[in-house]
Protein backbone atom coordinates (compact mmCIF):
# COMPACT_ATOMS: atom_id res chain seq x y z
CA UNK A 1 0.00 0.00 0.00
CA UNK A 2 3.03 2.09 0.56
CA UNK A 3 3.65 2.67 -2.85
CA UNK A 4 0.36 4.29 -3.60
CA UNK A 5 1.67 7.01 -0.97
CA UNK A 6 5.03 8.10 -2.41
CA UNK A 7 3.21 10.10 -4.99
CA UNK A 8 2.03 12.33 -2.60
CA UNK A 9 4.89 12.30 -0.27
CA UNK A 10 4.87 16.27 -0.22
CA UNK A 11 1.08 15.95 1.13
CA UNK A 12 2.16 13.37 3.51
CA UNK A 13 4.94 15.68 4.80
CA UNK A 14 2.77 18.95 4.68
CA UNK A 15 0.04 18.01 6.77
CA UNK A 16 1.53 16.22 9.79
CA UNK A 17 3.95 19.58 9.51
CA UNK A 18 0.58 22.14 9.31
CA UNK A 19 -0.81 19.95 12.23
CA UNK A 20 2.33 20.77 14.24
CA UNK A 21 1.57 24.28 14.03
CA UNK A 22 -2.41 24.05 14.96
CA UNK A 23 -1.53 21.97 17.88
CA UNK A 24 1.05 24.50 19.15
CA UNK A 25 -1.39 27.04 18.62
CA UNK A 26 -4.12 24.68 20.90
CA UNK A 27 -1.06 24.32 23.71
CA UNK A 28 -0.46 28.05 24.26
CA UNK A 29 -3.86 29.19 25.10
CA UNK A 30 -3.47 27.29 28.41
CA UNK A 31 -0.70 29.46 29.32
CA UNK A 32 -2.17 32.75 28.21
CA UNK A 33 -5.24 32.14 29.80
CA UNK A 34 -3.07 31.53 33.04
CA UNK A 35 -1.62 34.99 32.49
CA UNK A 36 -5.44 36.46 32.01
CA UNK A 37 -6.38 35.05 35.33
CA UNK A 38 -3.11 35.93 37.90
CA UNK A 39 -2.11 39.09 36.16
CA UNK A 40 -5.53 40.59 34.41
CA UNK A 41 -7.87 39.30 36.69
CA UNK A 42 -6.10 38.68 39.95
CA UNK A 43 -3.23 41.50 39.49
CA UNK A 44 -0.91 38.90 41.88
CA UNK A 45 1.72 40.92 40.77
CA UNK A 46 0.25 44.52 41.31
CA UNK A 47 -0.91 44.17 44.48
CA UNK A 48 -4.66 42.09 44.02
CA UNK A 49 -5.44 45.12 41.32
CA UNK A 50 -7.03 43.65 38.03
CA UNK A 51 -5.22 45.05 34.45
CA UNK A 52 -7.79 45.20 31.93
CA UNK A 53 -5.03 46.11 29.27
CA UNK A 54 -3.39 42.83 30.01
CA UNK A 55 -6.99 41.26 29.81
CA UNK A 56 -7.06 42.84 26.47
CA UNK A 57 -4.20 42.12 25.23
CA UNK A 58 -3.27 38.80 25.83
CA UNK A 59 -6.76 37.97 24.59
CA UNK A 60 -5.91 39.23 20.86
CA UNK A 61 -3.19 36.97 21.21
CA UNK A 62 -5.36 33.98 22.13
CA UNK A 63 -7.68 35.01 19.08
CA UNK A 64 -4.55 35.74 16.75
CA UNK A 65 -3.08 32.10 17.91
CA UNK A 66 -6.58 30.69 17.52
CA UNK A 67 -6.62 32.16 14.07
CA UNK A 68 -3.10 30.83 13.19
CA UNK A 69 -3.87 27.52 14.25
CA UNK A 70 -7.29 27.22 12.46
CA UNK A 71 -5.53 27.92 9.53
CA UNK A 72 -2.78 25.74 9.79
CA UNK A 73 -5.71 22.90 10.71
CA UNK A 74 -7.69 23.93 7.68
CA UNK A 75 -4.58 23.60 5.62
CA UNK A 76 -3.38 20.30 7.16
CA UNK A 77 -7.15 19.11 6.41
CA UNK A 78 -7.15 19.81 2.55
CA UNK A 79 -3.68 18.31 2.53
CA UNK A 80 -4.49 15.15 4.04
CA UNK A 81 -7.42 14.95 1.86
CA UNK A 82 -5.76 15.28 -1.07
CA UNK A 83 -3.23 12.42 -0.10
CA UNK A 84 -5.98 10.30 0.99
CA UNK A 85 -8.61 10.68 -1.85
CA UNK A 86 -5.72 10.40 -4.46
CA UNK A 87 -4.41 7.41 -3.00
CA UNK A 88 -7.86 5.78 -2.82
CA UNK A 89 -8.35 6.78 -6.28
CA UNK A 90 -5.09 5.13 -7.65
CA UNK A 91 -6.55 1.98 -5.70
CA UNK A 92 -9.44 1.85 -6.59
CA UNK A 93 -8.44 1.93 -10.27
CA UNK A 94 -5.75 -0.46 -9.69
CA UNK A 95 -8.37 -3.16 -8.36
CA UNK A 96 -11.01 -2.32 -11.00
CA UNK A 97 -8.13 -2.97 -13.56
CA UNK A 98 -7.33 -6.03 -11.71
CA UNK A 99 -10.75 -7.20 -11.70
CA UNK A 100 -10.87 -6.93 -15.27
CA UNK A 101 -8.28 -9.44 -15.97
CA UNK A 102 -9.30 -12.01 -13.72
CA UNK A 103 -10.71 -14.82 -15.37
CA UNK A 104 -14.59 -15.36 -14.73
CA UNK A 105 -13.79 -18.90 -12.72
CA UNK A 106 -11.58 -15.66 -10.43
CA UNK A 107 -14.97 -13.12 -10.33
CA UNK A 108 -17.25 -15.47 -9.21
CA UNK A 109 -14.44 -16.68 -6.44
CA UNK A 110 -14.85 -13.83 -5.00
CA UNK A 111 -18.62 -12.65 -6.16
CA UNK A 112 -20.03 -9.78 -7.46
CA UNK A 113 -21.00 -7.97 -4.45
CA UNK A 114 -17.50 -8.58 -2.49
CA UNK A 115 -16.14 -7.07 -5.78
CA UNK A 116 -18.22 -4.06 -5.69
CA UNK A 117 -18.12 -3.88 -1.64
CA UNK A 118 -14.11 -4.21 -2.01
CA UNK A 119 -13.21 -1.57 -4.14
CA UNK A 120 -15.95 1.01 -2.83
CA UNK A 121 -16.41 0.84 1.24
CA UNK A 122 -13.42 -1.13 1.81
CA UNK A 123 -10.95 1.38 0.17
CA UNK A 124 -13.35 4.09 1.65
CA UNK A 125 -12.24 2.41 5.30
CA UNK A 126 -8.37 3.07 3.61
CA UNK A 127 -8.68 6.52 3.10
CA UNK A 128 -9.87 7.28 6.86
CA UNK A 129 -6.59 5.20 7.27
CA UNK A 130 -4.38 7.51 5.81
CA UNK A 131 -6.07 10.26 7.14
CA UNK A 132 -5.67 9.53 10.33
CA UNK A 133 -2.41 8.55 10.46
CA UNK A 134 -1.00 11.73 8.58
CA UNK A 135 -3.63 13.81 10.91
CA UNK A 136 -4.81 11.93 13.68
CA UNK A 137 -2.28 10.39 15.13
CA UNK A 138 0.14 13.25 14.52
CA UNK A 139 -2.54 15.58 16.81
CA UNK A 140 -3.09 13.18 19.24
CA UNK A 141 0.23 11.92 19.59
CA UNK A 142 1.47 15.65 20.03
CA UNK A 143 -1.54 16.77 22.34
CA UNK A 144 -0.43 14.01 24.56
CA UNK A 145 3.30 14.24 24.58
CA UNK A 146 3.49 18.45 24.46
CA UNK A 147 0.19 18.32 26.86
CA UNK A 148 2.43 16.30 29.41
CA UNK A 149 5.53 18.48 29.21
CA UNK A 150 3.60 21.84 29.56
CA UNK A 151 1.64 20.14 32.71
CA UNK A 152 4.88 19.14 34.36
CA UNK A 153 6.02 22.72 33.69
CA UNK A 154 3.13 24.46 35.44
CA UNK A 155 3.80 21.88 38.65
CA UNK A 156 5.18 18.33 39.00
CA UNK A 157 2.89 16.98 41.51
CA UNK A 158 0.59 16.90 38.48
CA UNK A 159 2.64 14.28 36.92
CA UNK A 160 1.04 11.45 39.78
CA UNK A 161 -2.08 12.69 38.24
CA UNK A 162 -1.02 11.81 34.49
CA UNK A 163 1.19 8.66 36.25
CA UNK A 164 -1.88 7.31 37.29
CA UNK A 165 -4.94 8.12 35.33
CA UNK A 166 -2.97 7.68 31.63
CA UNK A 167 -1.99 3.81 31.86
CA UNK A 168 -5.48 3.41 33.02
CA UNK A 169 -7.28 4.66 30.21
CA UNK A 170 -4.76 3.46 27.46
CA UNK A 171 -5.51 0.27 29.46
CA UNK A 172 -9.04 0.78 28.61
CA UNK A 173 -8.22 2.07 25.04
CA UNK A 174 -6.32 -1.09 24.11
CA UNK A 175 -8.65 -3.72 25.68
CA UNK A 176 -11.43 -2.52 24.24
CA UNK A 177 -9.29 -2.10 20.24
CA UNK A 178 -8.20 -5.74 21.11
CA UNK A 179 -11.77 -7.02 21.79
CA UNK A 180 -13.20 -5.07 18.40
CA UNK A 181 -10.58 -5.40 15.43
CA UNK A 182 -10.98 -9.51 14.89
CA UNK A 183 -14.74 -8.24 14.24
CA UNK A 184 -14.12 -5.31 11.88
CA UNK A 185 -13.34 -8.26 9.09
CA UNK A 186 -16.14 -10.07 9.76
CA UNK A 187 -18.22 -6.62 9.57
CA UNK A 188 -17.07 -6.20 5.98
CA UNK A 189 -17.90 -9.99 5.13
CA UNK A 190 -21.35 -9.03 6.55
CA UNK A 191 -21.46 -6.09 4.06
CA UNK A 192 -20.23 -8.58 0.87
CA UNK A 193 -23.59 -10.62 1.52
CA UNK A 194 -25.89 -7.34 2.14
CA UNK A 195 -24.54 -6.23 -1.41
CA UNK A 196 -24.62 -9.58 -3.18
CA UNK A 197 -28.25 -9.92 -2.57
CA UNK A 198 -28.73 -6.46 -3.05
CA UNK A 199 -27.04 -6.65 -6.78
CA UNK A 200 -29.03 -10.24 -7.54
CA UNK A 201 -32.46 -8.50 -6.69
CA UNK A 202 -31.70 -5.49 -8.93
CA UNK A 203 -30.50 -7.20 -11.72
CA UNK A 204 -32.81 -10.26 -10.87
CA UNK A 205 -36.09 -8.00 -10.33
CA UNK A 206 -38.23 -9.12 -13.29
CA UNK A 207 -37.83 -12.83 -12.36
CA UNK A 208 -38.74 -11.71 -8.29
CA UNK A 209 -41.77 -10.05 -9.82
CA UNK A 210 -42.52 -12.78 -12.20
CA UNK A 211 -42.66 -15.51 -9.40
CA UNK A 212 -44.48 -12.98 -6.84
CA UNK A 213 -41.05 -13.28 -4.55
CA UNK A 214 -41.11 -10.21 -3.41
CA UNK A 215 -41.79 -11.37 0.48
CA UNK A 216 -39.29 -14.05 -0.18
CA UNK A 217 -36.23 -12.13 -1.10
CA UNK A 218 -37.24 -9.13 1.15
CA UNK A 219 -36.90 -11.78 4.11
CA UNK A 220 -33.55 -12.72 2.74
CA UNK A 221 -32.43 -9.12 2.34
CA UNK A 222 -33.86 -8.66 6.01
CA UNK A 223 -31.44 -11.68 7.33
CA UNK A 224 -28.38 -10.26 5.39
CA UNK A 225 -29.27 -6.87 6.67
CA UNK A 226 -30.00 -8.43 10.32
CA UNK A 227 -26.56 -9.82 10.05
CA UNK A 228 -24.70 -6.70 9.33
CA UNK A 229 -26.86 -4.78 12.11
CA UNK A 230 -25.96 -7.69 14.48
CA UNK A 231 -22.34 -7.16 13.57
CA UNK A 232 -21.95 -2.79 14.03
CA UNK A 233 -23.88 -3.64 17.47
CA UNK A 234 -21.67 -5.67 19.01
CA UNK A 235 -18.82 -3.32 17.98
CA UNK A 236 -20.92 -0.63 19.11
CA UNK A 237 -22.02 -1.90 22.27
CA UNK A 238 -18.10 -2.24 23.06
CA UNK A 239 -17.60 1.51 22.62
CA UNK A 240 -20.77 2.18 24.22
CA UNK A 241 -19.31 0.93 27.61
CA UNK A 242 -16.26 2.52 26.81
CA UNK A 243 -17.11 5.77 26.81
CA UNK A 244 -18.87 6.15 30.31
CA UNK A 245 -15.78 4.42 31.70
CA UNK A 246 -13.40 7.02 30.33
CA UNK A 247 -15.22 9.77 30.96
CA UNK A 248 -15.27 8.45 34.40
CA UNK A 249 -11.29 8.35 34.86
CA UNK A 250 -11.49 11.75 33.08
CA UNK A 251 -13.28 13.82 35.18
CA UNK A 252 -11.30 11.68 38.10
CA UNK A 253 -8.28 13.08 37.12
CA UNK A 254 -9.66 16.97 36.45
CA UNK A 255 -11.06 16.92 39.96
CA UNK A 256 -7.33 15.43 41.36
CA UNK A 257 -5.74 17.91 39.44
CA UNK A 258 -7.92 20.45 41.45
CA UNK A 259 -7.30 18.77 44.74
CA UNK A 260 -3.89 18.98 44.45
CA UNK A 261 -3.65 22.52 42.56
CA UNK A 262 -5.60 23.73 45.62
CA UNK A 263 -3.41 22.34 48.19
CA UNK A 264 -0.45 24.19 46.08
CA UNK A 265 -1.92 27.29 45.99
CA UNK A 266 -2.78 27.83 49.86
CA UNK A 267 0.91 26.76 50.09
CA UNK A 268 1.71 29.43 47.67
CA UNK A 269 3.42 27.20 45.50
CA UNK A 270 1.30 27.81 42.23
CA UNK A 271 -1.11 30.53 41.26
CA UNK A 272 -5.07 29.90 40.69
CA UNK A 273 -4.29 30.53 36.92
CA UNK A 274 -2.19 28.12 36.91
CA UNK A 275 -4.34 25.26 38.29
CA UNK A 276 -7.04 26.42 35.51
CA UNK A 277 -4.19 25.52 32.56
CA UNK A 278 -3.34 22.36 34.90
CA UNK A 279 -7.11 21.77 34.33
CA UNK A 280 -7.61 22.66 30.17
CA UNK A 281 -3.77 20.34 29.77
CA UNK A 282 -5.05 17.16 31.52
CA UNK A 283 -8.62 17.77 29.77
CA UNK A 284 -6.51 18.30 26.32
CA UNK A 285 -4.42 15.13 27.43
CA UNK A 286 -7.33 12.64 27.99
CA UNK A 287 -9.45 13.83 25.44
CA UNK A 288 -6.91 13.18 23.03
CA UNK A 289 -6.83 9.57 24.72
CA UNK A 290 -10.10 9.05 24.22
CA UNK A 291 -10.07 10.24 20.38
CA UNK A 292 -7.09 7.72 19.93
CA UNK A 293 -10.20 5.02 20.41
CA UNK A 294 -12.08 6.39 17.53
CA UNK A 295 -8.52 6.82 15.42
CA UNK A 296 -8.11 2.81 16.64
CA UNK A 297 -11.48 2.32 15.57
CA UNK A 298 -10.93 4.02 12.16
CA UNK A 299 -7.61 1.46 12.23
CA UNK A 300 -8.75 -1.81 12.80
CA UNK A 301 -11.34 -1.39 10.43
CA UNK A 302 -9.06 -0.08 7.87
CA UNK A 303 -6.51 -2.54 8.43
CA UNK A 304 -9.18 -5.04 7.64
CA UNK A 305 -10.49 -3.37 4.27
CA UNK A 306 -6.55 -3.31 3.45
CA UNK A 307 -6.00 -7.21 4.00
CA UNK A 308 -9.27 -7.64 1.37
CA UNK A 309 -7.69 -4.87 -0.90
CA UNK A 310 -4.15 -6.73 -0.87
CA UNK A 311 -6.04 -9.89 -1.77
CA UNK A 312 -7.51 -8.14 -4.87
CA UNK A 313 -4.14 -6.53 -5.66
CA UNK A 314 -2.15 -9.79 -4.93
CA UNK A 315 -4.20 -12.24 -7.03
CA UNK A 316 -2.73 -12.68 -10.06
CA UNK A 317 -4.84 -13.71 -13.46
CA UNK A 318 -5.45 -16.97 -14.15
CA UNK A 319 -4.97 -16.16 -17.69
CA UNK A 320 -1.51 -15.25 -18.47
CA UNK A 321 -0.93 -12.96 -21.22
CA UNK A 322 1.15 -14.05 -23.96
CA UNK A 323 4.10 -12.50 -25.81
CA UNK A 324 2.67 -13.12 -29.41
CA UNK A 325 1.11 -9.49 -30.69
CA UNK A 326 -1.10 -11.33 -33.05
CA UNK A 327 0.46 -10.91 -36.94
CA UNK A 328 0.06 -13.81 -38.28
CA UNK A 329 0.31 -15.02 -42.67
CA UNK A 330 -2.94 -17.35 -42.08
CA UNK A 331 -6.10 -15.75 -40.88
CA UNK A 332 -9.70 -17.35 -39.93
CA UNK A 333 -8.43 -20.61 -38.48
CA UNK A 334 -9.31 -22.38 -35.33
CA UNK A 335 -7.79 -25.82 -34.46
CA UNK A 336 -8.21 -27.89 -31.66
CA UNK A 337 -6.04 -30.38 -30.43
CA UNK A 338 -6.43 -33.32 -27.93
CA UNK A 339 -8.25 -30.73 -25.99
CA UNK A 340 -10.20 -31.64 -22.09
CA UNK A 341 -11.73 -28.79 -20.01
CA UNK A 342 -14.10 -28.71 -16.74
CA UNK A 343 -14.88 -26.49 -13.64
CA UNK A 344 -13.24 -27.77 -10.82
CA UNK A 345 -13.34 -31.30 -10.73
CA UNK A 346 -16.18 -31.87 -13.61
CA UNK A 347 -14.89 -32.43 -16.64
CA UNK A 348 -16.97 -30.60 -19.60
CA UNK A 349 -15.12 -31.20 -22.30
CA UNK A 350 -13.26 -34.74 -23.23
CA UNK A 351 -10.30 -35.27 -26.14
CA UNK A 352 -11.96 -32.61 -28.34
CA UNK A 353 -10.09 -32.33 -31.78
CA UNK A 354 -11.33 -30.24 -34.48
CA UNK A 355 -9.87 -27.81 -37.10
CA UNK A 356 -12.17 -24.80 -38.26
CA UNK A 357 -11.41 -23.19 -41.60
CA UNK A 358 -10.67 -19.98 -43.01
CA UNK A 359 -14.30 -18.56 -44.05
CA UNK A 360 -16.11 -21.75 -42.96
CA UNK A 361 -19.02 -21.85 -40.85
CA UNK A 362 -18.94 -24.67 -38.70
CA UNK A 363 -22.70 -24.75 -35.91
CA UNK A 364 -21.63 -26.37 -32.63
CA UNK A 365 -25.03 -28.45 -31.45
CA UNK A 366 -25.92 -30.49 -28.41
CA UNK A 367 -27.71 -31.13 -25.48
CA UNK A 368 -27.64 -29.06 -22.94
CA UNK A 369 -24.83 -29.52 -20.45
CA UNK A 370 -22.70 -31.07 -23.59
CA UNK A 371 -20.26 -28.32 -23.62
CA UNK A 372 -21.14 -26.23 -26.49
CA UNK A 373 -20.56 -22.84 -24.36
CA UNK A 374 -17.38 -24.45 -22.90
CA UNK A 375 -15.84 -25.34 -26.15
CA UNK A 376 -16.28 -21.76 -27.44
CA UNK A 377 -15.17 -20.24 -24.30
CA UNK A 378 -11.86 -21.57 -24.97
CA UNK A 379 -10.98 -19.70 -28.09
CA UNK A 380 -10.73 -16.59 -26.60
CA UNK A 381 -9.45 -17.58 -23.44
CA UNK A 382 -11.97 -16.75 -21.12
CA UNK A 383 -10.78 -19.86 -19.86
CA UNK A 384 -7.37 -22.24 -20.48
CA UNK A 385 -8.18 -25.43 -21.15
CA UNK A 386 -6.74 -28.47 -18.57
CA UNK A 387 -4.90 -30.04 -21.19
CA UNK A 388 -4.30 -30.00 -24.82
CA UNK A 389 -3.99 -27.24 -27.04
CA UNK A 390 -6.14 -24.84 -29.14
CA UNK A 391 -4.50 -22.71 -31.83
CA UNK A 392 -5.67 -19.60 -33.69
CA UNK A 393 -4.51 -18.45 -37.19
CA UNK A 394 -1.85 -21.38 -36.32
CA UNK A 395 -0.74 -20.34 -33.33
CA UNK A 396 -0.88 -21.34 -29.78
CA UNK A 397 -3.88 -19.14 -28.16
CA UNK A 398 -1.79 -19.18 -24.81
CA UNK A 399 1.31 -17.45 -26.70
CA UNK A 400 -0.79 -14.12 -27.92
CA UNK A 401 -1.11 -11.38 -25.81
CA UNK A 402 -4.83 -11.56 -24.78
CA UNK A 403 -5.85 -8.16 -26.55
CA UNK A 404 -4.24 -9.81 -29.77
CA UNK A 405 -5.79 -12.87 -29.66
CA UNK A 406 -9.18 -11.14 -28.46
CA UNK A 407 -8.75 -8.34 -31.67
CA UNK A 408 -9.26 -11.61 -33.49
CA UNK A 409 -12.80 -12.90 -32.50
CA UNK A 410 -15.75 -11.34 -31.80
CA UNK A 411 -18.41 -13.08 -29.89
CA UNK A 412 -21.72 -12.54 -29.25
CA UNK A 413 -23.92 -13.79 -26.24
CA UNK A 414 -26.65 -15.45 -25.70
CA UNK A 415 -27.22 -13.06 -22.81
CA UNK A 416 -26.70 -9.70 -24.57
CA UNK A 417 -25.25 -7.55 -22.32
CA UNK A 418 -26.21 -3.95 -23.01
CA UNK A 419 -25.25 -0.44 -21.42
CA UNK A 420 -27.30 2.67 -20.06
CA UNK A 421 -26.79 4.80 -23.13
CA UNK A 422 -27.47 5.05 -26.82
CA UNK A 423 -27.89 2.52 -28.89
CA UNK A 424 -25.42 3.35 -31.48
CA UNK A 425 -22.78 3.75 -28.14
CA UNK A 426 -23.42 -0.03 -27.24
CA UNK A 427 -23.03 -0.72 -31.14
CA UNK A 428 -19.69 1.16 -30.93
CA UNK A 429 -18.11 -1.00 -28.20
CA UNK A 430 -17.71 -3.55 -30.83
CA UNK A 431 -15.46 -0.98 -32.82
CA UNK A 432 -14.37 2.34 -31.06
CA UNK A 433 -14.46 5.14 -33.86
CA UNK A 434 -16.32 3.84 -36.55
CA UNK A 435 -18.26 5.80 -38.80
CA UNK A 436 -22.40 6.16 -38.50
CA UNK A 437 -22.38 4.37 -42.10
CA UNK A 438 -20.67 1.25 -40.37
CA UNK A 439 -23.20 1.20 -37.39
CA UNK A 440 -25.93 1.24 -40.00
CA UNK A 441 -24.21 -1.41 -42.01
CA UNK A 442 -23.75 -3.54 -38.88
CA UNK A 443 -27.19 -2.98 -37.66
CA UNK A 444 -28.97 -4.13 -41.37
CA UNK A 445 -27.06 -6.92 -41.64
CA UNK A 446 -28.19 -8.29 -37.97
CA UNK A 447 -31.67 -6.95 -39.30
CA UNK A 448 -32.05 -4.34 -36.31
CA UNK A 449 -32.16 -1.31 -38.44
CA UNK A 450 -35.87 -1.37 -39.14
CA UNK A 451 -36.64 -0.86 -35.45
CA UNK A 452 -33.92 1.01 -34.49
CA UNK A 453 -34.98 3.83 -36.62
CA UNK A 454 -38.61 3.47 -35.97
CA UNK A 455 -37.86 4.27 -32.40
CA UNK A 456 -37.88 8.11 -31.38
CA UNK A 457 -34.42 9.12 -31.13
CA UNK A 458 -33.72 5.99 -33.54
CA UNK A 459 -29.87 5.70 -32.70
CA UNK A 460 -29.66 7.83 -30.34
CA UNK A 461 -32.17 6.61 -27.69
CA UNK A 462 -30.84 4.94 -24.57
CA UNK A 463 -31.09 1.33 -24.49
CA UNK A 464 -31.35 1.32 -20.95
CA UNK A 465 -29.55 -0.88 -17.92
CA UNK A 466 -29.07 -4.49 -19.46
CA UNK A 467 -31.45 -2.96 -22.23
CA UNK A 468 -34.81 -3.46 -20.45
CA UNK A 469 -36.72 -0.87 -22.65
CA UNK A 470 -36.02 -3.29 -25.67
CA UNK A 471 -37.43 -6.60 -26.41
CA UNK A 472 -35.05 -9.92 -25.76
CA UNK A 473 -35.09 -9.98 -30.08
CA UNK A 474 -34.38 -6.59 -29.92
CA UNK A 475 -31.35 -6.70 -27.16
CA UNK A 476 -29.99 -9.94 -29.00
CA UNK A 477 -29.50 -7.90 -32.95
CA UNK A 478 -28.47 -5.05 -30.99
CA UNK A 479 -25.62 -7.36 -29.37
CA UNK A 480 -25.03 -9.17 -32.81
CA UNK A 481 -24.56 -5.92 -34.59
CA UNK A 482 -21.91 -5.16 -31.94
CA UNK A 483 -20.36 -7.97 -33.21
CA UNK A 484 -20.27 -7.94 -36.21
CA UNK A 485 -19.11 -4.33 -37.01
CA UNK A 486 -15.36 -5.59 -35.26
CA UNK A 487 -15.10 -7.12 -38.49
CA UNK A 488 -13.02 -9.47 -36.79
CA UNK A 489 -11.79 -12.78 -38.42
CA UNK A 490 -13.70 -15.20 -35.94
CA UNK A 491 -17.26 -14.59 -35.11
CA UNK A 492 -18.57 -16.70 -32.09
CA UNK A 493 -22.52 -16.81 -31.97
CA UNK A 494 -23.21 -18.23 -28.33
CA UNK A 495 -26.71 -19.20 -29.16
CA UNK A 496 -27.13 -15.65 -29.86
CA UNK A 497 -30.52 -15.83 -31.96
CA UNK A 498 -32.54 -17.63 -29.82
CA UNK A 499 -34.79 -14.38 -29.20
CA UNK A 500 -35.31 -14.35 -33.11
CA UNK A 501 -38.50 -15.73 -34.79
CA UNK A 502 -37.25 -17.97 -37.56
CA UNK A 503 -37.53 -16.05 -40.67
CA UNK A 504 -35.69 -13.09 -39.35
CA UNK A 505 -32.91 -15.35 -38.07
CA UNK A 506 -32.26 -17.09 -41.42
CA UNK A 507 -32.94 -13.60 -42.48
CA UNK A 508 -29.61 -12.73 -40.57
CA UNK A 509 -27.60 -15.53 -41.93
CA UNK A 510 -27.99 -14.79 -45.63
CA UNK A 511 -26.88 -11.14 -45.40
CA UNK A 512 -23.94 -12.41 -43.05
CA UNK A 513 -22.97 -14.94 -45.39
CA UNK A 514 -23.48 -12.54 -47.90
CA UNK A 515 -21.32 -9.72 -46.51
CA UNK A 516 -19.05 -11.65 -44.89
CA UNK A 517 -17.98 -14.56 -46.56
CA UNK A 518 -13.99 -14.44 -45.38
CA UNK A 519 -15.12 -14.57 -42.16
CA UNK A 520 -14.82 -17.55 -39.96
CA UNK A 521 -18.41 -18.26 -38.11
CA UNK A 522 -18.68 -20.59 -35.25
CA UNK A 523 -22.50 -21.23 -34.37
CA UNK A 524 -23.27 -22.03 -30.73
CA UNK A 525 -27.25 -23.35 -31.43
CA UNK A 526 -29.93 -24.97 -30.19
CA UNK A 527 -32.13 -25.54 -33.41
CA UNK A 528 -31.60 -27.35 -36.18
CA UNK A 529 -32.89 -24.23 -38.24
CA UNK A 530 -30.13 -22.19 -37.14
CA UNK A 531 -27.41 -24.85 -38.39
CA UNK A 532 -28.81 -26.55 -41.04
CA UNK A 533 -27.11 -24.50 -43.29
CA UNK A 534 -23.53 -24.57 -42.06
CA UNK A 535 -20.66 -25.66 -43.76
CA UNK A 536 -20.13 -28.31 -40.88
CA UNK A 537 -22.41 -29.46 -37.90
CA UNK A 538 -20.79 -30.82 -35.00
CA UNK A 539 -22.54 -33.41 -32.36
CA UNK A 540 -21.65 -33.04 -28.72
CA UNK A 541 -22.73 -35.73 -26.42
CA UNK A 542 -21.59 -35.16 -22.67
CA UNK A 543 -18.72 -33.42 -23.68
CA UNK A 544 -17.09 -35.49 -27.15
CA UNK A 545 -17.75 -35.46 -30.31
CA UNK A 546 -19.90 -37.81 -31.48
CA UNK A 547 -20.18 -36.51 -35.17
CA UNK A 548 -19.29 -34.03 -37.67
CA UNK A 549 -20.77 -33.10 -41.15
CA UNK A 550 -23.01 -31.48 -42.98
CA UNK A 551 -27.10 -31.52 -42.53
CA UNK A 552 -27.55 -34.09 -45.24
CA UNK A 553 -24.90 -36.29 -43.67
CA UNK A 554 -25.90 -35.92 -40.32
CA UNK A 555 -29.72 -36.73 -40.86
CA UNK A 556 -28.30 -39.87 -42.58
CA UNK A 557 -26.23 -41.13 -40.25
CA UNK A 558 -26.34 -39.88 -37.14
CA UNK A 559 -28.77 -41.03 -34.35
CA UNK A 560 -28.53 -37.67 -32.18
CA UNK A 561 -29.11 -35.44 -34.74
CA UNK A 562 -31.56 -37.37 -36.32
CA UNK A 563 -33.49 -37.20 -32.67
CA UNK A 564 -33.55 -33.61 -32.52
CA UNK A 565 -34.29 -32.98 -35.99
CA UNK A 566 -37.33 -34.69 -35.67
CA UNK A 567 -38.13 -33.33 -32.38
CA UNK A 568 -37.35 -30.08 -33.78
CA UNK A 569 -38.72 -29.62 -37.98
CA UNK A 570 -40.05 -32.91 -38.99
CA UNK A 571 -43.71 -32.15 -40.25
CA UNK A 572 -43.23 -28.92 -38.77
CA UNK A 573 -43.18 -25.37 -41.68
CA UNK A 574 -39.95 -24.14 -40.21
CA UNK A 575 -37.62 -26.50 -41.94
CA UNK A 576 -38.68 -24.28 -45.26
CA UNK A 577 -37.60 -21.60 -43.61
Amino acid sequence: MFKYLKKYYIFCILAPLLMFGEVYMDLLQPKLMKIIVDEGVLGLSDGGGGNLGIVFSVGLKMVLFVCIGGFCGILSGVFANLCSQNFGNDIRKDCFRKTLGFSFEQTDKFSTGSIITRITNDITQLQNLVTQCIRGFVRTGLIIIGGIICLLTLDLSFGIVIICALPVILGCVIFFIAKSAPIFGTLQKKLDGLNGVMQENISGARVVKAYVKEKHELGRFSEANKDLVDTQLRVLTLFAYMSPIMNIFLNSAVVAVIYLGGISVRGGGITPGAVMAAVTYITQILNAVMRMNMIFQTVSRGMASAERINEILDTEPSIADGDFDGATDIKGTVEFRNVSFGYGSSTILKNINLTINKGETVAVLGATGSGKTSLASLIPRFYDADSGQIFVDGVDVKAYKLSALRSKISVVLQKSELFNTTIEENILLGKSGASHGEVEAAAETAQAKEFIERRAGGYKSLAAEKGMSLSGGQRQRIAISRGIIKNAEILILDDSTSALDLCTEAAFYKSLNAKYPDTTKIIIAQRIASVKNADRIVILDEGRIDACGTHAELLETNEIYQDIYNSQLKGNIGEAV
